[in-house]
């Protein structure tokens, strides 16, 4: 069976896509971070859209994120995912890989709802920068 978190990714893949940042940040947590590059962090609901919005920009609004191969590390109401994340756009000049390795953290609430905590689509990249 299907981890549920896959499905949250995917949605928020798609709200991404269609540039649908309100309906984004449902899926964060109040506190979430963003790793919008290496050495830039955003902080918050607020940050993290205004990073979105700055982020769809930079790609000529035409970013599409896709996730590969996922493992979901999961230990209570916390869980590790460690995917390849894939994006593309109508930008060739990027400063650094649309093919990823990202790491997120997702807390669950109360109600059973799965919430980013942390976003980092550079995985471990973070270490050589």
């Amino acid at each position: 069976m299907e981890h549920e978190l896959k499905e949250v990714i995917k949605k928020c893949d798609l709200a991404i896509k269609q540039e649908d940042f309100d309906t984004l940040m449902n899926y964060y947590t109040n506190d979430a971070i963003l790793v919008v590059k290496p050495g830039m962090i955003a902080r918050g609901k607020e940050e993290i859209k205004k990073a979105f919005i700055a982020i769809s920009k930079y790609f000529n609004n035409t970013l599409v994120p896709t996730q590969g191969e996922m493992i979901i590390l999961e230990a209570g109401d916390t869980a590790l995912v460690i995917s390849q994340t894939l994006l593309d756009a109508d930008k060739n000049d990027n400063e650094y890989s649309m093919d990823r390795r990202a790491t997120y953290v997702f807390k669950k609430t109360s109600q059973g709802e799965w919430l980013c905590a942390i976003d980092n689509s550079y995985g471990t990249e973070l270490i050589n920068k």
